[in-house]
């Protein structure tokens, strides 16, 4: 048997693989969307996700380099090491309407098909638990303690409206912002007041005003989280959460320097003084291996997957990810699955609801089946 033919017959298996777990793994996704949990609380999740690899024979360890939401599960012992991250943090209020149930469970079901095969085939696989993507740099944390190192590819799929092979994310910094004043009776000694959402507000004006002069590759947003207390008092602080999104580490960097002027801008006008805190370390942009992105659209081709390049929906394939920093230190690729959410975008409730039935239970088969044979293809060489 040629080694062509050895790879076609393991895609079968693995194929076989992922359809025989199809009830498992839809459970595991369906399981995590009606419990979700946000980034750094995902105890019952993580578990969960880790469970499911343990029942197929991986060896896990639980709370990853000290990360109590993290885990590494490993099976085989082949000289090609492949890892796969599972993601399974929620948002705050949104419930799972990124689908990381969704990422959780293509990851799982992408090793669980592909364990049987691990030493014909020459695999160590080993299943990143990472917790914390929205926001709070999971894998970044992990990459700073050692993990990742010496992989041979990195994987995960995500799900968006429709079907992305190449991940072109932003880098991006995540900032909690604090602007103290000082409190007063609004009618009756308003001069004694310092206000904090006098400054937001002169920041938020002056980041409006800088987008004129902002290029198209960088995109500058928040949200205030704290905005006073009562109409009747000097609001004596405000607090928000800023993005900052960039083409690159260096671009962010420039950018940032011009929004935390518009932040001293407010902080200047009014008294009060400002706190700019990183709420995470800058995610990078994403660099795709082009050999495992090529075999990846081969094979989700092959399961009848269609990629729409010029559908505008397809733009999910730029929002950040801490993978991107992943991507800096070994090979990856982070394919996006379509869902047939549309007119419903990722981190709409709509989406959430889309990530459940099923369209998504298809997109979550597929992507695993998709991922497995990928592997299969680029460990084959």
């Amino acid at each position: 048997m040629t080694a062509s033919d050895m790879t076609a017959a393991e895609k079968e298996r693995v194929a076989q693989a992922v359809s025989a777990d199809a009830g498992r793994l839809i459970a595991l996704s369906e399981r995590l969307h009606a419990h979700p949990e946000t980034a750094w609380q995902e105890h019952r999740s993580a578990r969960w996700v880790a469970e499911t690899l343990d029942e197929a024979g991986f060896t896990v360890a639980p709370a990853y380099l000290g990360l109590d939401t993290a885990f590494h599960a490993t099976y085989g012992s082949g000289p090609f090491r492949l890892g796969l991250c599972a993601e399974y943090d929620a948002l705050p209020g949104l419930g799972h309407a990124c689908g990381h149930n969704l990422i959780a469970a293509i990851t799982a079901g992408a090793a669980r098909a592909l364990a049987p095969l691990a030493d014909t085939a020459g695999l160590t696989i080993e299943v990143y638990g990472t917790p914390a993507e929205e926001g709070g740099g999971g894998k970044i944390e992990l990459l700073e303690r050692g993990a990742f190192a010496g992989l041979d590819l990195a994987m995960m799929a995500h799900p968006a409206p429709v079907d992305v092979a190449e991940a072109e994310a932003f880098a991006v910094s995540h900032s909690h912002v604090f602007f103290r004043g000082r409190a007063a009776h609004a009618a009756a000694y308003p001069e004694q007041g310092v206000n904090a959402a006098d400054a937001f507000t002169i920041a938020q004006v002056a980041i409006g005003l800088l987008r004129q002069q902002l290029p198209h590759t960088v995109r500058v947003h928040g949200v205030m989280t704290n905005g006073g207390e009562a109409p009747n008092a000097i609001p004596a602080r405000t607090e928000g959460r800023w993005y900052v999104r960039a083409g690159s580490l260096a671009g962010l960097a420039e950018t940032e320097e011009k929004v935390w002027r518009c932040f001293q801008a407010g902080a200047l006008a009014t008294g009060c003084e400002l706190d700019i805190t990183p709420e995470s370390k800058p995610y990078a942009e994403f660099r795709n291996d082009e050999r495992a992105l090529a075999a990846y659209r081969r094979n989700a081709e092959r399961l009848g997957r269609r990629f729409d390049d010029g559908s505008p929906a397809r733009r999910m394939n730029r929002a950040s990810t801490d993978m991107g920093n992943v991507s800096q230190l070994v090979p990856a690729i982070h394919p996006y699955v379509g869902i047939g959410s549309l007119p419903a975008l990722n981190h709409q409730p709509e989406f959430a609801a889309h990530c459940v039935g099923g369209d998504a239970e298809r997109a979550l088969l597929d992507a695993a089946t998709a991922l497995a044979w990928t592997a299969l293809d680029v460990a084959a060489g």
